[in-house]
Order: C-alpha cells, then structure tokens, then sequence
C-alpha cells in the first residue's frame, strides 16, 4: 500500500457506523410502508436515531467523500493545482463504475422480469432513463423532478451528488491555480446550502436531492481536508474540535427537538450544523487523535466501512428480501428484532462478498491496466 492510499481507521468506523444506520433506516422503513406496526419496537427516543437516522449518515458520507479525496490527491499531488485530471478520473472510474454497471444490469433484469419492487412505474421513468440519470449523474434529479422511485433504485440518487463533485473537483483545481482562490468557492458552497433547503423545503423529495443542498458536505470535508494538511493543528486544537463536532453531531441526530427548537431545521441550518460536527470529527481523527486506541468491536465496523460503498449499493436486495419472507410466513412482530439484525447482518455479508469477489480484483485490474505506471501492490477500498 502507497502512503497515499494508507487507510484510516477512525474514518472507516465512522463510515461503519453511518451504513449500518442507512441498512436500520431502510430495514424499519420497509416494515412500516407494509403496515407492519413497528412504532415501539425501541423506545421511542431511541428508535429515531437507531431508524431514523439513514439521511443523516448519507449527509456525513458526503462530508467524508470530500475529505478523502481533497486528502488522498494531496497525498498523491502534494498539491491541487498539481492534480493529474487523467489519473484521477481513472481511478474514480475503476472504484466505482464495476459496481455501479454490474448493479443497473441487475436492476434492469428484475424490472423486466417483473419482481416486485425493483419494477419501475412506468409514468415515472422508463429503464432506459433510468440508467441514463445514473450513468450521467444526475439521478437525483430524475427522483426530485419526478418522484420517488423504487428503494433498489433509490439509493443512486447519492451517488449521483458524489459523481458530479468527483467531475469537477480536479477541472475546479486546475483552473483556480491556487489552494487559497480553492476556498473561496467552498466556502460559497457551505453558505448556499441552507438557502437552498430552506428554499426547497416543500418540494419532495428534491428538498434533500438537489446538488446545492448536498455539495456544502462535501465542502466541509474538504476544507477540513485542506486545514488538516496545511495547518497541522496541535493536539489540543483536535481535542476540541473533536469535542465540538461530536456535539454538533449529538445536536441534532439525538436531540432534534432542541435544533427544532433553536431554528435550526426552518433555516436549513441542522444540515450544515451537521456537516461542520462531521468535519471537525474527521479533522480530529486524521491529526492522529486515538490512533493508537483499540476497542472490542471497532476492528468489525471499520470492515463494514471498508465495504460500505458495496452495502450501500446492495443492501437493498436483501431488505426486500427480508420483508417478502416474514410476510410470507407470518412471522410474529414479537420476534421483529431478530429480522432487523439478521438484515442487518446479511447486508454486510453481502456487500463484503462483492467488494472482495468482484469490485475489489476489477478496481485492481482496471488500475494495473490504466494506469501502468502507478504501484498496484495493494488497492485502498477508500480510493
């Protein structure tokens, strides 16, 4: 492994985490759109960050994606305006595209052969589009134009956000020149999000697909990217920023009434509290603070983040599946629990299956292929 594609262990927890509470949301969604009354299987405080938290750890994976990346081209380029465009496309291209094709060749499959709930409404959208949107980056904003469209389907509006950034990202390095002029447009980004909530906020569901009110996530991370290598902030300053962005993050996941209450959802500014509480943390965790800790349990979630792009796309196949069978057998609602975290646990079976059986040799064989000159030793699942 290249010391630009050493991984970091605190930031895969942190995607862990967020996946395993994006399966929980979609998991507990799926049970209660087919009236299964699942209200008190937590208590109720409980619940609504354990199940109702999947659009959050999407808002903190976008903080991530632009944290890794501005990091990871530093690392490479040691300087933005240094960015090759042809390499960076190209390794975006074998991280994600494997997956994403193999992924719409399915889907498409089972429209046509009719399984219930990968079938696509016909006066929504037509295969056909669909599969362009995805492939074209702009997902999002078929569902935001035209509604939601089946979960299997749904979960591309994201990566929709995250393709878009990556096109731009190095185009926007070369033609600012500079990582100082890069700020500014960052920080133009950050401060238009919450207008654009705001702005959206009885337009479902483009209220939380438009690019503008997604793309300041990704501007936190990577301002924090750019801090983190440029400031080289002291261990006291990471101490507290970890501090203050774990209660950022604290404020409105588990205490929503209070940011209600504050004004922060009626300004749109809950997301952007969020993102700054998300960039703090990994500032805090990339400047090396509990590098050296080791707790029972975190080696098996920073797994599921090493595989969380492959859950995330997948997870789908088996909460459905999950579903189609407690209803087939009329499995009692005392024991839904027990589903939960059997879905919980083969969405992550899954994902891992394909991250180290197919998207993982493809990744490292288009690269070797691509990029010839490039050390293939180890390919990072974070690249």
């Amino acid at each position: 492994m290249t010391a630009a594609d050493r991984r970091d262990a605190g930031i895969d927890l942190l995607r862990g985490l967020c996946v395993l509470l994006v399966v929980l949301h979609h998991v507990n969604l799926r049970f209660a759109l087919n009236h299964y009354d699942v209200a008190n299987l937590l208590p109720k405080p409980l619940a609504r960050v354990v199940f109702w938290s999947g659009y959050y750890a999407v808002v903190v994976f976008f903080v991530i994606s632009g944290f890794l990346i501005t990091s990871l081209s530093l690392r490479r380029w040691s300087a933005l305006p240094r960015i090759d465009a042809r390499a960076f496309y190209v390794m975006r291209f074998a991280r994600i595209f494997p997956c994403l094709i193999a992924l719409l060749a399915v889907l498409s499959l089972m429209h046509f052969a009719g399984v219930a709930d990968f079938v696509l409404d016909p006066t929504k959208t037509s295969p056909g589009r669909a599969i362009v949107a995805a492939l074209t980056f702009h997902f999002n904003w078929l569902e935001g134009t035209r509604g939601y469209l089946p979960g299997s389907w749904d979960v591309l509006w994201s990566l929709s956000i995250e393709e878009a950034f990556y096109v731009a990202f190095p185009l926007v390095c070369l033609l600012v020149r500079r990582e100082v002029v890069l700020v500014v447009p960052l920080l133009a980004l950050v401060a238009i999000g919450p207008f654009v909530r705001v702005w959206n906020a009885d337009i479902v569901p483009w209220d939380e697909y438009a690019y503008l009110a997604c793309f300041d996530g990704i501007a936190f991370g990577c301002l924090a990217a750019l801090v983190h290598a440029r400031l080289a902030p002291s261990r006291r300053w990471l101490v507290a920023a970890f501090a203050c962005g774990v209660g950022a993050m604290l404020l409105i996941v588990v205490f929503r009434h209070t940011a209600n209450a504050l004004g922060l959802v009626a300004t749109g500014l809950y997301i952007t509290v969020l993102e700054l509480g998300a960039a703090l943390v990994l500032l805090a965790l990339a400047g090396g603070l509990f590098a050296n800790a080791s707790w029972r349990g975190t080696r098996t979630i920073g797994a599921v983040g090493r595989w969380s792009y492959e859950i995330y796309l997948t997870h789908m196949f088996v909460v459905f599946a999950t579903v189609a069978v407690f209803k087939s057998i009329g499995a009692s609602l005392a024991y839904a629990g027990v589903w939960y975290v059997g879905a919980l646990i083969a969405s992550v079976l899954l994902g891992a299956f394909v991250a180290r059986a197919y998207s993982e040799p493809v990744n490292a064989a288009l690269r070797a292929r691509l990029l010839p000159r490039a050390p293939q030793t180890r390919v990072s699942a974070a690249t």
